[in-house]
């Protein structure tokens, strides 16, 4: 593909973004909020439908039947016969109020944008919308079908789009995930393993001074365990709640416990140890439970993942773009996507950083070029 006429084509379809981006950051759409969650689906499903793709929406529930919202699916058929499925999030980090509080603003002096989800992942999304855009705009249909997922749970470990992500990386030949390239425009070629572990220890309450000895002190047992799992490779006790009172021995307490890993064996071998630890609580009388939220595998990339490099790095050379990767310590749906074997390759979206903080941002200037290196690269593997 003649890179002018992709590059030309990107930059044409720049105030659309930006004006998309205004309006998505507008809506105040954390997880579990499910009116703004429904308005970012909607405006969505608008956008995708302007661009010629077919569009439909899956209500997504977590385990227990609770709406966590919609994820957005939009399709483009190609003459050809690969498919590739390009997947964003709908949802940030950030409560109710923020986009009122902090509406888009940009610096003219940097070319940076702000906003609650401006980098993660509204950027990311409309980049990969644009991108079907550019495509279309070209007449470069020689994918067989690109598919377009948009999650409302990304954020909280996609409890209930597990499935939907599933189905559609079954059906792909190709995976291209939205986030944000890292600050210094990496993409990302493997993502550690994460996995937050709830431990509630369940002791007998008594007076601390007349007859401690008929109690068992839960929150001794978490002391004793928060120093044990911190011994452990890629722990981290990030919450330690215990006791009512000072003149009572601890009836209850609870730990929530952070766990990330690069490789699947490390990962699995810190869960068998966190729950050995849990399971024998040193103080005599104290029980323990212990509960994993959202575990999600590490993502280590592999030979998919380097193929599909090589088709970036060739693209962005043909741009006048230099490409290049690395590895991070956060999760995200690629994870996800990977089990199912097919290549992935995350980081597609514009450069941004900052996520889930008050100065997220997002490079304007890098919207053109990175929409043309994710079009230019669709284009090459299909």
């Amino acid at each position: 593909m003649n890179a002018a006429a992709l590059r030309a084509a990107a930059e044409s379809r720049y105030p659309a973004f930006l004006a998309r981006l205004a309006e998505l950051v507008e809506i105040d759409c954390g997880s579990r909020h499910l009116d703004g969650l429904r308005q970012a689906a909607a405006r969505l499903v608008t956008y995708a439908a302007e661009a010629g793709a077919d569009v439909r929406t899956v209500g997504v529930s977590d385990q227990q039947g609770t709406p966590l919202g919609q994820a957005v699916v939009a399709r483009a058929t190609g003459r050809g016969h690969r498919r590739i499925l390009l997947a964003a999030h709908l949802d940030t980090v950030f409560p109710p109020g923020t986009a009122a509080a902090r509406p888009l603003t940009v610096d003219g002096t940097t070319g940076r944008a702000y906003g609650p989800g401006v980098c993660d992942d509204k950027g990311g999304l409309l980049a990969g919308l644009a991108a079907v855009e550019v495509l279309g705009h070209l007449g470069a249909d020689r994918f067989g079908e690109l598919v377009l997922v948009a999650t409302p749970d990304e954020e909280i470990g996609s409890i209930g789009s597990r499935g939907l992500l599933a189905e559609l990386a079954a059906g792909a030949d190709a995976i291209l995930c939205l986030e944000c390239a890292r600050d210094n425009g990496d993409l990302v070629s493997a993502r550690k393993g994460v996995a937050d572990v709830e431990i509630d220890l369940h002791g007998r309450a008594a007076h601390a001074g007349i007859e401690p000895e008929r109690g068992a002190n839960a929150a001794l047992a978490a002391a004793h365990l928060t120093v044990a799992l911190q011994g452990i490779d890629g722990v981290n006790v990030g919450v330690l709640q215990a006791g009512t009172r000072p003149n009572v021995v601890a009836e209850h307490a609870r730990l929530v416990v952070d766990v990330r890993a690069a490789e699947t064996g490390a990962y699995q071998a810190a869960l068998a140890d966190i729950a050995r630890l849990a399971q024998t609580p040193v103080v005599a009388g104290v029980t323990a439970t212990m509960r994993v939220v959202a575990p999600t595998p590490p993502w280590p990339g592999g030979p998919g993942t380097a193929a599909l490099l090589r088709a970036a790095e060739q693209v962005g050379a043909e741009l006048g773009l230099a490409v290049t990767h690395a590895a991070t310590g956060g999760c995200a749906d690629a994870n996800l996507l990977a089990e199912s074997g097919k290549p992935v390759l995350d980081g597609l979206g514009p450069v941004g950083g900052g996520d889930h903080s008050a100065d997220e941002w997002l490079d304007l200037n890098s919207v053109i070029p990175r929409v043309a290196l994710l079009a230019g690269l669709i284009d090459r593997i299909s």
